[in-house]
């Protein structure tokens, strides 16, 4: 079979697994090119200067001078569960007629405690900030898929497909009403792709593009429901969009735009050096670093025994410049998830990984210096 081939059946695979592709979304001013080093298998191989040509359309600047070798190897384990109903336990179904499911979703909020959607279970588990479980939450919406905590403790589920709405829990774990998303700007829930708060503000992401506002976590509802050029970053000063440039050559693109002013601070295209499959993260820290994360083919992958890495990369809030990077294996377990890593106020990410045993929560770090 030919690798274009290979890569149309696995894009496939990971379509049905929840990975949905980033399209490309170029916002104006300069485009700078970097070549990322690349390791080969899981296990810790050596990084390698990826060779992988850019687009001829686009000027090649900056090229890498030295950007670090990424980390491969285990993280910190945050909390295991096993797959059931129980306590201790998170839903996982296998329905005949429709794509099997995990948690969809999991953030972190203010006070460092990890909120996971366990929707096959309909509830929230909170666990605290060193992974203890402290409770659950009941969901108030039908379809459940994504779940992010504002500074003022407010939950934000959106359920886009059924009761297409954003629902609002309070800090004490009450139903505090619902935003619609369909409207100005919406006409459709299946176009969303993410939720995210602003302070006070609740905004939808738009095809992994621009966002809509749709409220406020006091339970208002936007009339005019304006929109900003990309997904609020949690810093607090940044819109962020990315998308795959080329995925069989491993080109990915990352726009970075100050809220205030709305103007331009970078569009930087980084060339992994392995096959992009999806990208499945993008957010800053409190300090500006920006994380995206992306699934990539190794170099070992046969259609019959596919393998796949995330490629975590950290970056220069002015730039767009690598400061680091980390490997580790990818989710390759079938069930349907939207959101399975989360950026951490303080820095690094949790990783919600899927195994036969139950999943686990992972903390990795950025791999820089």
């Amino acid at each position: 079979m030919k690798h274009s081939a290979r890569i149309g059946a696995v894009v496939a695979v990971l379509l049905v697994a929840g990975w949905a592709l980033w399209n490309t979304r170029p916002r104006p001013g300069s485009i700078e090119v970097l070549e990322v080093d690349s390791p080969g298998d899981a296990g810790g191989a050596a990084a390698t200067t990826a060779t992988q040509p850019t687009p001829k359309a686009t000027a090649a600047k900056n090229l890498d001078a030295g950007v670090p070798e990424a980390r491969t190897g285990p993280g910190t384990v945050v909390a295991s569960f096993g797959w059931g109903s129980g306590e201790g336990n998170l839903g996982r179904s296998k329905p005949d007629e429709a794509n099997p499911e995990a948690p969809m979703s999991l953030t972190v909020d203010a006070l460092g405690q990890v909120w996971i959607l366990d929707q096959v279970n309909e509830r929230m588990v909170k666990l605290d900030r060193s992974g203890k479980p402290i409770g659950t939450v009941p969901l108030p919406v039908q379809a459940a898929q994504d779940v992010v905590v504002g500074p003022d403790g407010t939950a934000l589920v959106l359920d886009r497909l059924v009761d297409k709405s954003v629902a609002l829990i309070g800090a004490d774990g009450k139903p505090r009403g619902e935003l619609p998303i369909i409207g100005k700007g919406l006409e459709e829930g299946g176009a969303v792709t993410g939720v995210f708060s602003d302070g006070k503000d609740v905004y939808v992401e738009r095809e992994h593009g621009d966002s809509v506002k749709v409220g406020s976590t006091s339970g208002e509802a936007s009339k005019d429901r304006p929109e900003v050029p990309g997904r609020p970053a949690q810093d607090g000063r940044t819109y962020l969009t990315a998308g795959i440039v080329d995925g069989p050559s491993g080109m990915v693109m990352v726009t970075a735009i100050d809220r205030e002013p709305q103007q331009h601070r970078f569009t930087r295209q980084l060339s992994l050096g392995q096959p992009v499959l999806a990208l499945n993260a993008l957010d800053a820290d409190l300090s500006g670093i920006i994380y995206l994360g992306a699934v990539v083919e190794l170099p070992s992958s046969t259609p019959e025994a596919p393998q796949f890495n995330v490629a975590l990369l950290c970056l220069d809030p002015l730039d767009g410049r690598p400061l680091g990077q980390t490997r580790f294996p990818a989710n390759a377990m079938p069930e349907e998830t939207f959101r399975e890593m989360a950026v951490l106020p303080e820095g690094g990410v949790l990783f919600l990984e899927r195994t036969a045993s139950g999943p686990r929560v992972v903390r990795y770090g950025c791999g820089g210096p």
